[in-house]
């Protein structure tokens, strides 16, 4: 079973999920891909001392990204591809918030 620090990876901040903070109590995190609702549910409660409602869960798929390198003076087209990851999104019981800027929870 892992700690709560190694399920949570980051918040997301976005223009939605702000909206989304407002309006609905809802938070985005980016987790740890084995994780299960579950294990997301217990490390937000753990870490923000918070009653959580319901965990949604989305897996991403990373992208494909081309770059060009100069070496040696010739042009060097390489691939690559961004790695797979995990969004979690948690919705709050009524009356609880969390300040993710500072990583304080408020009733």
């Amino acid at each position: 079973m892992k700690l709560s620090h190694e399920i949570l990876i980051r918040p997301l901040f976005t223009e939605k999920m702000s909206r989304l903070e407002e309006m609905e109590r809802k938070y985005a995190f980016q987790v740890d891909p084995d994780a299960n609702k579950m294990d997301v549910k217990r490390a937000v409660e753990e870490q923000f001392d918070v009653k959580v409602t319901k965990v949604s869960t989305l897996n991403r798929k990373g992208k494909e990204k081309q770059m060009s390198v100069r070496s040696g003076g010739r042009v060097i087209r390489t691939r690559g591809r961004r790695s797979n990851w995990k969004r979690a999104v948690v919705t709050l019981s009524e009356g609880f918030t969390i300040d993710l800027v500072r990583g304080e929870a408020a009733e």
